[in-house]
């Protein structure tokens, strides 16, 4: 039986275990990504291990999150992520250079190779044929510093891509469509694998689009295979070479997938996904003629190129509705200068445009928070309830087409309309034969020498994050919260304007759960700490698909800092899970799902002979003191896994590690 290209990939970078579903294995690491949100924790983390210069075959740090400065904070963490990259060898982003997917994909992705990123959009460069995957910060720190990164091998989804997209229907409906199939909850432990007629013909843009989302899913990776769109596109780059190195890397013919999903790229319409969930997906015909007062076009998601000269072209000559506020994201410099150089922000600036700095920006809630009950489209791969900065807001998540034809009527619209609305034929786009590259804002790394006599520069807002405490052997707790299903990290740590505490941990650990923190009443934080300090730890109890979202590990490093010591939920979404094992958090989930309903906020529980459990079991019991009743708990855990919590944590146990 031939093999997937994932599981190819999987067995090239094989340190430890077996290359079969289900199993763990540990793989040898290319290449890491951190950003500014994550990045510094990822280097405070990899300094407390000792490590010197990164052991991969590149690292880089970008800054793309917090890039706007009100206070000190963000800078110092620029200035602190400038000069660790330049101690420890790593290439570094500056500010303004764009967001850390769209510039890996441009820069720096290969074919064949593995990546491994501190944000969960790092599956974005699997569009190269690459095994890229999203991590913690200490999971990369780790990896930063020679180590494998260790995870269960997926189970492998074949997406067989046949016939070929109309016109005005955009790879950004090819995935959303696949959410609405698959929906964001139990794909846990599955990768996505690309291939057919259909996807040959998608450029290396739009299969990122597709890659980009598949985090939205909750899979492990997503990938395509290097074929000659691979090639195409790293020649534009100038980086051919890397095409030449692995490209051309494909699954057997007689690979055999253990789950495959055909889809007809010619019956595919525009989609867009309602609020508040990625899942929530309609066709846009559905619910044409809403009113919108806001567009965004841009995110890691569709902020390339050949999109946004789509939208330029739509809007030359013409004027977006009075009524609708209407920002342009480009999510690098490169696409920012040949934006210029084609005459195509012109043509956006004239139409009521505004361009923002090349970043991350609104999607993550960083400015351009819509105004209350309004419509706000966006290109964007969230649209979580509250993530652009407003309570309540209404996001739907949608194409460019369909976005630029919406900023011109007002109200939702099927781009397949504006012939007729406003007589322009589709706009074709073809990537062109050479990008325009301008390296100037990407530091290298420095030579051992002069990086031995740089200065780290540790601004007063950035704490070393402490150590987890070791687990009890009888574990005495109280329930803090009780959540609902899909509970993701922006829940459980809230970006916009806090996340510029991310480096002061003490700081952030005061808005944990901040979306459900009553007026009047104590605060989450508050009332982990009054249960810190009398010896109590904190249990958290969920759903399913607890943690979804984002990768950044504040969402179990900041419960650790307040005495959270279990997750109980349902279900446990993978990265998320890999950070509470890694903080010394044990997750665990209920044997059976009835269980929860009759768990209360406020109920004492107690798990006895907690580290024997832990040390060689599957199941633990836990007893609800309050109302007097016992159920089962699982511990799905490898044997590394095991072995972390046992030893208070990633960082205790690489140090164990490294000392003998």
């Amino acid at each position: 039986m031939g093999q997937t290209l994932i599981y190819k990939i999987l067995a090239e970078h094989l340190v430890d275990g077996k290359v079969a579903a289900g199993e763990p294995v540990g793989i040898r690491i290319d290449q890491t990504l951190t950003q500014d949100a994550t990045g510094t924790t990822a280097f405070l983390l990899f300094e407390s291990m000792g490590a010197g210069r990164v052991k991969t075959d590149l690292s880089v740090s970008y800054v793309d999150h917090n890039i706007a400065g009100f206070g000190p904070e963000n800078h110092n963490d620029h200035l602190y992520l400038q000069t660790a990259a330049a101690k420890s060898g790593v290439y570094h982003s500056r500010a303004g250079n764009g967001i850390c997917h769209q510039v890996h994909l441009e820069r720096f992705g290969k074919p064949g190779a593995t990546l491994l990123g501190s944000d969960s959009h790092t599956p974005t460069c699997g569009a190269l044929g690459m095994l890229a995957i999203g991590a913690g910060g200490l999971d990369v720190a780790a990896a930063m510093a020679g180590g494998p990164f260790y995870l269960t091998c997926p189970k492998v989804l074949g997406v067989k891509l046949t016939g070929k997209l109309k016109e005005w229907v955009a790879a950004k409906d090819v995935i959303l469509k696949l959410m609405s199939i698959l929906t964001t909850k139990g794909n846990a432990g599955w990768a996505f694998e690309y291939s057919g007629e259909g996807g040959s013909e998608l450029t290396v843009p739009q299969r990122a689009t597709i890659t980009n989302m598949g985090a939205e899913l909750g899979v492990t990776t997503s990938i395509f295979a290097g074929d000659e769109q691979t090639r195409r596109f790293l020649a534009a780059q100038k980086r051919e070479k890397d095409y030449s190195a692995c490209g051309g890397l494909a699954a057997d013919p007689d690979a055999e997938y253990d789950r495959i999903i055909e889809i007809n790229l010619s019956d595919l319409e525009p989609m867009a996904a309602c609020p508040s969930s990625p899942d929530n997906v309609k066709t846009v015909r559905e619910i044409a003629g809403v009113q919108t007062k806001q567009v965004i076009i841009g995110s890691c998601t569709n902020s390339g190129f050949a999109d946004l000269m789509m939208v330029a072209k739509v809007l030359k000559g013409r004027r977006i509705n009075n009524m609708v506020e209407f920002a342009v994201v480009p999510g690098s410099r490169e696409v920012l200068n040949m934006l210029a150089e084609a005459g195509a922000l012109t043509d956006m600036i004239s139409a009521g445009a505004r361009v923002l700095e090349c970043g991350c920006g609104p999607c993550i809630g960083q400015g351009l928070s819509p105004a209350d009950e309004v419509v706000s489209l966006r290109t964007f791969n969230r649209n979580f309830a509250g993530r652009s900065g407003t309570k309540n807001d209404r996001v739907y998540l949608v194409s460019p087409e369909t976005a630029v034809a919406s900023v011109l009527t007002g109200e939702i619209t099927d781009p397949r309309d504006l012939p007729k609305i406003i007589g322009i034929e589709y706009p074709k786009i073809k990537l062109p034969a050479e990008f325009t590259i301008n390296d100037n804002m990407i530091e290298p790394p420095l030579s051992e020498e002069k990086a031995a006599k740089v200065k780290v520069l540790r601004g007063p807002t950035i704490f070393v994050p402490q150590t987890p405490p070791p687990l009890p052997q009888q574990l005495q707790g109280k329930v803090l919260i009780k959540c609902g299903d899909k509970i993701t990290t922006d829940h459980i740590m809230p970006a916009g304007p806090y996340l510029k505490l991310r480096s002061n941990v003490p700081e952030y650990a005061k808005v944990v759960f901040n979306c459900f923190n009553e007026e009047g009443k104590p605060t989450f934080a508050r009332r982990a700490i009054e249960l810190k300090e009398k010896g109590i730890a904190g249990i958290i109890v969920a759903g399913e698909s607890y943690g979804q979202g984002s990768s950044r590990e504040h969402a179990a490093l900041c419960p650790m800092h307040l005495g959270v010591r279990v997750v109980l939920a349902k279900s446990i979404e993978r990265i998320h899970k890999a950070n509470l094992i890694n903080f010394c958090i044990v997750p665990i989930e209920f044997a059976e799902s009835a269980d929860i309903d009759r768990i209360k906020a406020g109920n004492e529980l107690q798990i006895d002979n907690l580290l024997e459990a832990i040390k060689d079991r599957d199941e633990v019991k836990i007893v609800n003191k309050t109302d007097s009743f016992e159920f089962v708990g699982k511990l799905e855990f490898s044997d590394r896994d095991r072995k972390i919590l046992l030893t208070g944590g990633l960082l205790n146990y690489t140090q164990k590690k490294a000392n003998e």
